[in-house]
């Protein structure tokens, strides 16, 4: 009887993203859902278990058309522009929870939040705030925004991703 083959070593693959580039990867999936001409922000809320409890990205209330609501970023008056009317990805995604407990979560987003969101934030118990871009960090509102959080105990966390992009293949596997 010929000697038995040795087992072949199977290792895990490399170059598997992280669980931060995983959820950061799923809030900019989201955003890509908006249809807002200018800014497109997607938020992704995830247990402590890794579980994405929630996703959200930013736009019109439901039943409010997007054809029929502003788009634009300045106007004569603030019923003409779109901020009155869009709701913002983090309370997007606060709110499609659907009453799920959110206490002791992270919220991943591509934008540090705003002052209206970090209320929402700090209300629901979300912990965590990561976050990509925080381009408007010298903003009033913003600074508000951070202090806030801060106040509230909520961890701040600026990714620094360790990749430039993730491609997504419709075709992979066909």
């Amino acid at each position: 009887m010929p000697p038995r083959p040795e087992r072949e070593e199977r290792m895990k693959r490399n170059g598997y993203i992280s669980w931060d580039e995983y959820f950061m990867g799923v809030s900019l999936l989201a955003a890509e859902r908006s249809k807002d001409p200018n800014t497109q922000v997607g938020a992704c809320i995830v247990d402590e278990n890794e579980r994405i409890i929630s996703t959200g990205y930013n736009g019109f209330p439901y039943g409010c058309s997007d054809d029929e609501f502003p788009w634009d970023r300045a106007g004569d008056t603030a019923g003409k522009t779109k901020y009155p009317y869009v709701v913002h990805a983090e309370l997007n995604a606060i709110l499609n929870a659907g009453g799920r407990r959110l206490a002791g979560s992270r919220i991943y987003v591509d934008l540090f939040p705003c002052n209206e969101c970090a209320k929402a934030i700090i209300q629901s118990g979300i912990r965590e705030v990561i976050y990509l871009s925080d381009k408007y960090a010298e903003t009033e509102m913003t600074k508000i925004s951070r202090r806030m959080l801060t106040a509230a105990g909520v961890k701040l966390t600026q990714l620094q991703p360790t990749r430039d992009a993730i491609v997504l293949n419709f075709k992979k596997g066909l």
